[in-house]
């Protein structure tokens, strides 16, 4: 499995930012995201470039999760991009950013932005095939 093969990987990825409640901010949160059971959840798509399309979903007040089409990431300037929007995406919640395979359960991302590390990061080897 290559980590960015749409054929591998499924073409969209997942992505999530999982935060915590805190304060005023966690109050206006749960305000807007709170919504009944079967209503539609709001959705906010991002071109971090040109041709680069981030759908990000507000599942929950403790979740942000979004989508990309790995076949707009084919290149390393694209994959760049993706990378750079990642970091400022968890520079500006404080958060971890992971990206796991399309469907999976978040027990194993295989790339993220690392806070500590200032970086996105590899959080395991692809297996080649």
């Amino acid at each position: 499995m290559r980590f960015f093969d749409p054929d591998s990987m499924g073409s969209l990825p997942d992505v999530s930012v999982l935060r915590r409640r805190d304060g005023a901010a966690g109050a206006r949160a749960e305000a807007v995201l709170s919504r009944p059971a079967d209503a539609e959840r709001p959705e906010l798509r991002v071109w971090p470039a040109a041709d680069v399309l981030a759908i990000l979903r507000f599942w929950a007040v403790e979740e942000i999760g979004f989508d990309v089409d790995l076949r707009e990431l084919q290149g390393q300037e694209r994959l760049d991009v993706f990378c750079d929007f990642l970091r400022v995406v968890g520079l500006r919640l404080g958060k971890p950013v992971l990206m796991d395979a399309e469907g999976g359960d978040h027990s194993h991302p295989v790339l993220g932005f690392d806070g500590e590390a200032d970086q996105v990061v590899l959080s395991a080897e692809p297996l080649v095939t």
